[in-house]
């Protein structure tokens, strides 16, 4: 995924590094992580650099309230995240982390390839396991059913909207679209208002364009790469799914004129966008609107959220995963470091508190980790603490749980790329043939798929 979801929201730390010197008098810890005094030290990433010194003061002091409340557990905070580029390296080197960072399109590679530890034998006794959203443990599972990873963060694709426009074009700020027809028709009544106004905008550069092309599918009830019973992927962007997506864009760009003559965009530039009360409407995560309100002095008051349109839409999000050479000790203190920070609704509370103090925006619909009880704890707590209005991303929240959430398709920077370039062609050239850009596409993925394994 690029762009939205690497953030720092409600419930979600960004990675970072510190070191933090062993603290105890049993000498240096054997192989197993475990000092003559009992004592497991752990290596973790995900502490913010000393570029973001507020971020990096809050992990730091959490990591002192960790080890307070687990005397046995020392924290080696690092900074950085999962690199796939130089990850094998640091495998083979035993420089990588005993618990490490990653996003939602490294698990299925990773387990794989037999580069993450199995940690199912050590989870029967992890607090609020049950209670996290089985689509998002599914993420770290093999075809088995075993369990190799944390989700800690998780976010998915809807439509950013200005309320101020869709009052000015006799719209209801208060119901949105919900269909692409009724999309189309909201941009175009926007564009109309004129002095430079677009309906809607979309990004088709910088692999921006195929990350989006993707949800846009998903939502036509296409897919973008299917699995076949040999286990080999294949492109499956080739369809009527993509082709009805394409034809949408197509229309809105050059028969509506709803999308503006400005093309190849990226995320900066239509929340600049966005920013300025020009646009309508985007395709983006909750995690925008915070950027836009900061970035371009706005108010919150000003954007609203609905769900996308269709019967899916692009979702992604981040964990934990634990080096496949760490020992049990290891694995069963890493645990508790993963649940006690990052999926511990006992702290919410707490967290959401100190967090509004710092203008830190509470109420936004996601990271929403939890089911049931574990959920409904921590919905009342962001009401309760909640320093943005909540009522504007209700239309997301009702409408959310009939659009299913799909992750990234395997190798997805690479399909992304390719991507980029049908959204771009369909996107600059009135008259360009929809279906030989999705065949040509095809061929393209289909050889980056065959190296998948």
């Amino acid at each position: 995924m690029v762009g939205t979801a690497r953030r720092h929201v409600l419930g979600l730390a960004v990675a970072a590094p510190l070191s933090l010197v062993l603290a105890g008098c049993g000498g240096s810890p054997a192989p197993s992580g475990v000092g003559k005094d009992g004592v497991v030290t752990i290596s973790v990433n995900g502490m913010p650099a000393k570029t973001q010194p507020a971020d990096r003061k809050d992990f730091e002091e959490l990591v002192k309230e960790f080890e307070a409340s687990h005397p046995k557990i020392r924290i080696d905070a690092r900074e950085g995240q999962m690199d796939p580029k130089t990850f094998a390296a640091k495998l083979a080197g035993g420089q990588l982390e005993d618990v490490f960072y990653v996003y939602f399109t490294d698990p299925a590679g990773l387990i794989q390839r037999r580069q993450a530890a199995d940690i199912t034998p050590y989870l029967k006794d992890v607090p609020y396991l049950q209670d996290v959203r089985p689509e998002l443990q599914d993420v770290f599972k093999d075809a088995d059913g075993r369990i190799y990873g944390l989700p800690t963060g998780n976010y998915s694709l809807g439509l950013v909207y200005n309320r101020a426009l869709f009052t000015k074009a006799g719209l209801d700020p208060d119901r949105p679209p919900a269909t692409w027809d009724e999309v189309r028709t909201a941009a175009g009544r926007i564009s109309a208002l004129g002095d430079g106004t677009v309906g809607y905008a979309d990004y088709s550069k910088n692999n921006q364009g195929g990350w989006h092309l993707t949800s846009w599918i998903y939502s036509m009830g296409g897919e973008v790469a299917t699995r076949g019973d040999d286990g080999r992927w294949k492109a499956a962007f080739n369809s009527a799914a993509g082709h009805k997506a394409l034809q949408a864009l197509h229309d809105m760009r050059w028969t509506d004129n709803s999308m503006g003559t400005r093309q190849l965009l990226e995320i900066g530039d239509v929340q600049k966008m966005m920013g300025s009360g020009k646009l309508g409407m985007y395709m983006a995560g909750p995690d925008n609107i915070p950027t836009i309100v900061k970035q371009f002095e706005r108010e919150y008051e000003e954007f609203g959220l609905a769900a996308l349109p269709g019967t899916a839409t692009l979702g992604g999000g981040d964990g934990f995963m634990f080096n496949p050479k760490a020992s049990p000790e290891k694995i069963k203190a890493g645990l508790q470091w993963v649940q006690w920070k990052y999926l511990n609704p006992d702290r919410e509370e707490k967290n959401a508190k100190k967090w509004a103090g710092q203008g830190i925006p509470i109420g936004l619909p996601q990271p929403n980790l939890f089911r049931g009880e574990a959920q409904a704890k921590n919905d009342a707590i962001h009401a309760k603490y909640a320093n943005v209005p909540q009522r504007n991303f209700k239309p997301f929240v009702d409408r959310s749980p009939q659009v299913a959430v799909k992750i990234e398709p395997p190798n997805a920077q690479q399909l992304y790329t390719v991507l980029d370039g049908v959204m771009q062609s369909v996107l600059t050239k009135k008259d360009a043939n929809l279906d030989q850009l999705l065949a040509t596409a095809e061929k393209k993925a289909d050889a980056i798929l065959a190296t998948v394994r």
